[in-house]
């Protein structure tokens, strides 16, 4: 069975492995021990409640219970431009006019932004291409809401989701070595992994402090604006299905949309449901016809779990198997937190 779990220090190999297979343009998990290490001491700080509110980010693992097989990862940062700044792009439009002239142009701009400064961001996601099959990647995914619904005091009022931008088929960023590469002088990759070790001075340093027009970029550049990789397609559908809107923010790397929302305007905040749970092998295999997939969570900050699992809405409890229940630690007379894994309504107690 495979459940969404809390990460901890001993899955810093696993980590590793699945790093190893994310390529460029992932820029919070790259293949370096060290930075995974210190990005799992800082979650077991910030579950502690003993990080600061820059440091404060969860992470967790898709795991195969099975197995023990990490098969992929995804995390929560909690409020992003705090200790260092968090830059964007912010799409804007100007227009020259001149009614001597007869002339009127409306042009398409970037600016570079810190307008995020203090938002959660949904971050991390990659699952092991081996895995991407029975609605992992959706289970994956759609994981964090459940968390972010759970705990929402946690959470400040807005969300954002920086998706990995398109990249040609030589593994090239159009987008940055039309812009990017002319004020840094260093490949992509270095640049990237500079900024997922946190060393993001020389962003402000040596990007242009003018708005940078969309029309002097090569073709291929401007394409790929808001466009994202081709492995973040199914990705960005499952974000934009729970709320998430690309509005005006794109990577200052290689383009790619950021998306954004209020987390209390989320389906997770509207329609996720708490129940108690009834656990009958015999009484779900009865109900498996009106089933539907259902993301099910349970467990607090250290030992938060979600599984899918299919789930007759409606009724006055949610019937596990034994065998589910105890994947997610869950004992008769405990609460799960419930939402259908597609945009449905769920009856029940709001919570």
């Amino acid at each position: 069975m495979m459940i969404v779990r809390t990460a901890h220090r001993g899955d810093l190999p696993s980590l590793l492995a699945l790093a190893a297979k994310a390529g460029p343009g992932l820029t919070s998990l790259k293949p370096d021990a060290g930075m995974l290490a210190s990005r799992l001491d800082r979650v077991e700080r910030t579950l502690s409640d003993a990080a600061t509110p820059a440091e404060q980010g969860y992470l967790f693992v898709l795991e195969d219970t099975a197995t023990g097989e990490v098969a992929g990862t995804c995390g929560i940062e909690v409020a992003i431009g705090l200790d260092q700044p968090s830059y964007t792009y912010r799409r804007g439009v100007t227009v020259h006019a001149s009614r001597e002239l007869g002339v009127w142009t409306k042009l398409e701009t970037l600016y570079l932004s810190n307008d995020l400064t203090g938002y959660s961001e949904l971050c991390t996601l990659f699952l092991d291409p081996a895995f991407r099959r029975d609605r992992n990647g959706a289970l994956l995914s759609k994981s964090r809401f459940m968390f972010l619904a759970q705990f929402a005091d946690r959470f400040p009022a807005h969300l954002c989701a920086e998706m990995r931008g398109w990249f040609d088929e030589t593994g090239a960023s159009p987008f940055w070595e039309a812009l990017g590469r002319q004020f840094f002088q260093i490949p992509f990759d270095q640049a990237d992994h500079l900024t997922a070790q946190g060393k993001k001075a020389f962003v402000a340093e040596l990007m242009p402090k003018h708005p940078v027009y969309v029309d002097f970029l090569p073709a291929a550049a401007q394409a790929a604006i808001g466009r994202v990789h081709a492995d973040t397609v199914p990705a960005r559908a499952m974000l934009e299905q729970e709320g998430l809107r690309c509005e005006r923010h794109v990577d200052i790397f290689d383009g790619g949309p950021v998306l954004e929302a209020y987390i209390s305007d989320l389906r997770v905040s509207r329609e996720s449901c708490v129940l108690p749970v009834t656990i009958d092998d015999a009484a779900h295999a009865a109900m498996a016809a009106g089933a539907i997939p259902t993301l099910v969570s349970h467990g607090g900050l250290h030992d938060f779990r979600v599984a899918l699992v299919p789930v007759r809405h409606g009724e006055a409890s949610v019937t596990l198997t034994a065998a589910v229940a105890a994947a997610l630690r869950v004992g008769p007379g405990d609460t799960v937190r419930v939402l259908p894994l597609s945009p449905k309504t769920v009856r029940g107690n709001a919570s």
